[in-house]
């Protein structure tokens, strides 16, 4: 472990790398659960360690999720929830968040007298999402919550997960393998690698740098935040503006101003130096190459800012080499990028148009 990072105070910032980058074993090392002999750590203006100088773990005020929801099997979910809140760390949020608060929050009011044997994963991973809340912390680890979970139980807990990340005022450390669940709930991107930081930023600003390895997954993609401006009821299409562009979309997604994220995949953008008449394709958006980077053999990922001057929201196309070379394409020339398919990053699923 060799790293340096500065984190938001709010929201979601996403640990991501791959298996034995250190991800657990940083949240381990905030939590005082391992001991680094010399570092740094300060949550705010509270320092927990300052080299040898070190705060126990039990004076930090942490709450901390793991991959297993490990509730005490003889109590009722409310007692789970109640042993959270005795717990209550000195040093927490300046405000606690209220036992009914944490039952509303995460629904669960109907299971209060049940026992955790008689709950599905996603339920018990909700309750100690809940126990830990009410534990007053300063900072939420979240330690790759939903990897035990099966498809139906992720999508059945993210929005809990949305939820806290936009009603509390914390800040939330959370890791995952998983590219999906950090494009849905992160703001705050940190990238591992053997132990050190090789990135950290805006989410929308790293998934759009074709240098990272994040930009050679398969899935590489970006997600942007938009916002509703119009809806055409006669072909359920709604409009959305992002930085530089609009974007169109089939689904119902009023009312106007309502805030959304979508996700746009390299491999469902493709580049022409001039409007294609006559095509099917709804979204086809003036921007200018602002980089591009060449992956395997015989392909090149190119980097795309919207709007006629490329200052708006970045985008990425994964396309051949011969394509590049044929329509003599370059850094800083305008370009339209036709966007196949849209996905509405939800955590209920997506919608797509083409």
């Amino acid at each position: 472990m060799d790293l340096e990072f500065r984190a938001p105070a709010r929201g979601v910032t996403a640990l991501f790398g791959p298996s034995g980058c250190g991800k657990t074993t940083l949240l381990r090392c905030i939590a005082g659960l391992q001991r680094l002999e010399e570092g740094y750590f300060a949550l705010g203006g509270a320092v927990w360690q300052d080299g040898r100088r070190f705060l126990p773990p039990h004076k930090r005020p942490v709450g901390y999720v793991f991959q297993e929801a490990s509730l005490f099997s003889h109590l009722s979910v409310r007692r789970n929830l109640q042993y959270g809140q005795r717990r209550a760390a000195k040093g927490g949020a300046d405000q606690p968040i209220r036992f009914d608060d944490v039952i509303d929050l995460l629904g669960l009011a109907p299971m209060m007298e049940r026992a955790p044997a008689t709950l599905s994963g996603g339920e018990r991973q909700r309750v100690a999402m809940g126990r830990a809340l009410l534990s007053n912390p300063g900072v939420l680890l979240m330690d790759e919550p939903l990897a035990a979970l099966d498809q139906f139980s992720k999508n059945e807990i993210l929005p809990y997960l949305a939820r806290i990340r936009d009603r509390l005022p914390l800040p939330i450390l959370y890791v995952s393998h998983d590219i999906t669940e950090v494009e849905r709930l992160a703001d705050h991107l940190i990238l591992l690698r053997a132990g050190r930081v090789s990135a950290a930023g805006p989410l929308e600003v790293l998934q759009a740098d074709p240098t990272l390895a994040i930009a050679r997954l398969p899935q590489a993609g970006v997600a942007l935040p938009a916002r509703t401006i119009g809806y055409d009821p006669a072909y359920g299409l709604t409009t959305l503006a992002v930085a530089g562009g609009e974007i169109i979309l089939a689904n119902d997604l009023q009312p106007a101003g309502a805030e959304h994220r979508i996700r746009i995949a390299a491999a469902d953008v493709s580049l022409s130096r001039q409007p294609v008449p006559g095509s099917t394709i709804l979204n086809v958006l003036p921007g200018r190459i602002m980089g591009a980077e060449p992956q395997e053999e015989f392909m090149m990922l190119v980097v795309i800012g919207l709007g006629e001057d490329g200052a708006g929201a970045r985008i990425m196309a994964r396309i051949t080499r011969r394509s590049w070379d044929h329509l003599q394409l370059a850094p800083g020339q305008p370009v339209f990028a036709q966007v196949k398919s849209v996905s509405l990053t939800l955590p209920t699923g997506g919608a797509d148009t083409a």
